[in-house]
């Protein structure tokens, strides 16, 4: 997706740093994510793709740099400010992070619990959000009694049970066989054409980057080494870059 004079960025990180130690992780990285587009984020394992997340949810604090979300910076907000800002953000983990305690209406539950929600308000959204993930039919289930795959779709349905402005995909494919992370490549391009959502999609799966990204931006050396398109990418000559499409 082409940046236009129309699109204001949605999020946006300039010249992020966060060194560990003698580890500078992160050395000025910068991307801005707009309206409504899909934006992947590759770069090899360490690369700081994981510390940049950890900043962006505020797990760590960088050393220095902004992080805006819908024009607020939010090194600047209040715990409560940030707190209610993190409402229009839904996240995706590696794992799924489902509660293995809770059965599927209880985990899509868990979201709402603060939102001041009928229990007749809350079954309908976890119904609608089971259904747009094609598993409406495990509503009463536990999580040991669905198959990884399973477990990653009702992982989806609980991220936009509260439709987010914004979605952060965390290796949306890892662990699933080919098949499965077609099917779920196939429901992240159904989300943001139904909900008109902006991710911003971590992944290492060069197919998954292919389908689903309107723009791409590799993090190398703790910088933003390089953007655009996938076939823009995949064509250029740098011995860097094309190492993550070999």
């Amino acid at each position: 997706m082409d940046k236009t004079n129309n699109i204001q960025p949605i999020l946006k990180i300039n010249d992020l740093k966060k060194r560990f130690g003698d580890n500078q992780v992160l050395n000025g990285f910068s991307l801005e994510l707009n309206e409504g587009e899909n934006l992947v984020l590759m770069g090899k394992s360490g690369s700081g793709k994981s510390v940049m997340i950890k900043c962006l949810v505020g797990l760590i604090q960088p050393d220095s740099g902004t992080l805006e979300i819908m024009g607020k910076d939010i090194t600047e907000l209040t715990q409560k400010e940030f707190n209610e800002l993190r409402t229009e953000i839904g996240f995706l983990f590696q794992g799924s992070a489902l509660y293995d305690s809770m059965t599927v209406r209880e985990n899509l539950e868990f979201p709402m619990r603060k939102q001041n929600k009928t229990e007749e308000e809350m079954l309908n959204l976890v119904i609608e959000a089971l259904e747009s993930v094609g598993l409406a039919e495990t509503i009463d289930l536990m999580p040991g009694e669905l198959s990884g795959g399973m477990q990653r779709r009702i992982a989806l349905a609980r991220m936009i049970i509260l439709k987010p402005k914004i979605i952060i995909y965390d290796e949306p494919t890892t662990g699933l066989d080919p098949i499965t992370a077609k099917e779920i490549i196939g429901l992240m391009r159904n989300i943001q054409q139904s909900y008109k959502t902006s991710s911003l999609i971590i992944t290492h799966d060069v197919d998954c980057a292919r389908v689903i990204s309107n723009r791409m931006i590799l993090l190398i050396d703790g910088i933003n080494y390089a953007e655009g398109t996938f076939e823009e990418l995949a064509t250029n000559k740098d011995k860097k870059i094309q190492a993550f499409f070999k």
